[in-house]
């Protein structure tokens, strides 16, 4: 969940590590720090608060140097303090760390008893003292990493200077992701290509268990046995383009109006096919999926919902039993194994812990036939993965995930078509149906979006208010789910979702003149069921904020607001009714004054438990 970048090189590098830790930020952190070498000693500069603060006090005091790591720090253990923030050092040994050491508290006491002593309440800190007590038996810094590295139990990305050796970095990882940037006469490491992306393109992903050695003229890999071993160097694709604002106030905002693009490039090979094919999600994906017999979806947070809508998408169109489990509760619970179920994992990232650990917990009970849905190449969980299929959001910095989810949503629908086909569900007419649908979706997307207008005038009604209901009926309730997620993110007001039949069963007590309602009423089979729903919230006295289509009987009157979609676009109305809630949540969160692309206490990229 934290930022990490490192550069070694002929020039002055604290440029470098400011930069790339600013373009950390997305991912969300409380504290920031760098340590550089200078004439072999260590300086470091550290502060609680943004990016920008930490920078001002590295150029008050002068600090310039060829070799340094940097660090932004979201808490977990011991609180948001300069004291706790990164890098942390020990008799010369400097270093930063995501990830948690789950073993810390015996290596602390067993350090201590060896005489050393603590500044922090970090887990991090134990490992800084353990790379010592290596090289105080004479190893070198890599030796030491790669001694220390075993003692420890959890998950961690590391990356670690010695004033001792003033011309190497040496990285480690196990189950956070790194990588290593390859310059000219200058090397690199961070936790996200972006961080980097000024200075190189050029990459290598470290596996599980790797460790690194860095000079400005080399990069040498080692696997977990201390095997020297040459991993796969990649040509990153992200552009400074996607990770600049242009014109817009915040990222959230661009990456809601890049949804046409972003959607149309994710179904472009599906296009370019004209058909819903098995070979879209990988070699030999046929004779995986062709005699699935279920699919269980893994998944956190807003991918939980995607697969949440796709399970309405999969048992109806394709007519498989599917499964959707929120992946942190998985891993931890005696799951009944069917080799014939398809695995699916979603993750942006690639590298949700909890995601990843329920896909290893999957495979150890003999699921073999295993799907990832992704939007980042070569990240961790395709990799363990059979199959998969890439959403091409391109690089999504907002916190708050918008584009990203809507690319899921089409890839599931892209899956249950493609399975539907395999199994005879799906003639040539529907398919030719439903690949329309596919090819107007970006531009009733840009329709929702027009309506942007109309729904900042709504904001202005959420902003003073403390809560909010969400409804929605069938293949709109994950809908609603997402849209009250996206409000608490961003806006801080507390939203709870629930599918509209519900609303008698309990939460109707909520209701009054101070809680709006949003509801997400489509023109679709269960239409008339919703506007009942809606009648029980008025009788209560509550406002009603309805985003419906252009086609359904009903219009706005004294405590009931709408706003129509152009059009109904049949089975993806779920993609297009996405558009409205995120706006809204954008605006309320706009008028009330909150950090929208860096809400407080979230991070992007989640690899912690």
């Amino acid at each position: 969940m934290c930022g990490i970048v490192g550069a070694i090189a002929d020039r002055d590098v604290v440029p470098v590590l400011i930069d790339g830790l600013k373009r950390l930020e997305y991912r969300g952190y409380d504290s920031a720090g760098i340590a550089v070498l200078d004439d072999k000693d260590i300086r470091r500069v550290r502060r609680t608060g943004r990016v920008s603060e930490m920078e001002a006090a590295a150029q008050s005091e002068g600090f310039n140097s060829q070799v340094g790591i940097g660090h932004t720090r979201w808490a977990t253990h011991g609180g948001v303090t300069e004291a706790n923030a990164h890098p942390h050092c020990s008799h010369g040994v400097a270093l930063v760390h995501n990830g948690i050491i789950e073993n810390h508290e015996q290596q602390r006491e067993k350090l201590r008893a060896m005489g050393y002593e603590f500044e922090s309440q970090t887990d991090t800190e134990v490992i800084a003292h353990l790379i010592h007590s290596h090289l105080k038996q004479g190893q070198d810094l890599l030796g030491a990493v790669q001694s220390a590295v075993k003692e420890l139990h959890g998950a961690y990305a590391l990356a670690v200077v010695s004033r001792k050796e003033p011309n190497r970095m040496v990285a480690a990882r196990m189950g956070c992701p790194l990588l290593i940037g390859i310059g000219e006469g200058e090397n690199f490491i961070a936790s996200d290509v972006s961080a980097i992306i000024q200075s190189t393109r050029k990459v290598i992903f470290l596996e599980e268990g790797d460790t690194a050695d860095l000079t400005r003229e080399s990069v040498r890999v080692f696997n977990g046995d201390g095997e020297a071993i040459e991993r796969e160097t990649h040509m990153s694709d992200v552009s400074l383009a996607s990770l600049e604002l242009g014109p817009y106030r915040h990222f959230m905002q661009k990456e809601i109006h890049e949804q046409p693009r972003a959607i149309a490039d994710t179904i472009e090979a599906v296009m370019d096919n004209g058909a819903f094919s098995a070979e879209l999600f990988g070699k030999n994906a046929e004779a995986v999926l062709s005699d699935v017999e279920g699919v269980q979806i893994l998944a956190c947070g807003t991918s939980y919902y995607a697969g949440m809508t796709a399970r309405y998408w999969i048992e109806q169109i394709a007519g498989i039993p599917c499964t959707v489990e929120i992946a942190s509760e998985y891993r931890y619970r005696a799951a009944v194994a069917n080799p014939k179920q398809l695995i699916v994992t979603i993750s942006q990232s690639g590298e949700t812990l909890d995601t990843m650990e329920a896909l290893k917990y999957a495979k150890s009970l003999g699921h073999d036939k295993t799907l990832s849905i992704c939007n980042v190449p070569e990240s961790a969980i395709p990799r363990a993965s059979r199959l998969v299929y890439y959403t091409r959001a391109g690089a999504e910095i907002g916190v708050a995930s918008t584009k990203a989810f809507t690319t899921q949503l089409v890839a599931l629908f892209t899956l249950t078509c493609t399975l539907a086909k395999l199994r005879g569900k799906l003639d040539a007419e529907g398919e030719a149906s439903y690949l329309d649908c596919l090819r107007q979706l970006p531009g009733s997307i840009q329709h929702a979006l027009n309506l942007e207008p109309q729904i900042k005038a709504w904001a202005d009604k959420f902003s003073p208010k403390n809560h909010a209901l969400f409804l929605g009926r069938g293949v709109h309730y994950p809908i609603a789910l997402e849209g009250a997620l996206k409000l608490k993110e961003i806006s801080y007001i507390h939203a709870e979702a629930y599918p509209a039949g519900e609303l008698k069963h309990g939460p109707l007590a909520l209701v009054d003149e101070a809680m709006p309602v949003v509801v997400i009423a489509p023109n679709d089979s269960l239409l008339e069921k919703v506007k009942s729903n809606m009648q029980e919230v008025r009788a209560r006295g509550g406002q009603l904020f309805v985003f419906t289509d252009e086609d359904s009987q009903f219009g706005e009157s004294e405590g009931v607001h709408v706003i129509r979609a152009p059009r109904h676009v049949g089975a993806l109305s779920p993609i297009m009714h996405t558009i409205p809630v995120q706006l809204l949540a954008y605006h309320v969160a706009l008028a009330r004054g909150t950090d929208v692309d860096k809400p407080r206490n979230l991070a992007k990229s989640v690899t912690v438990e």
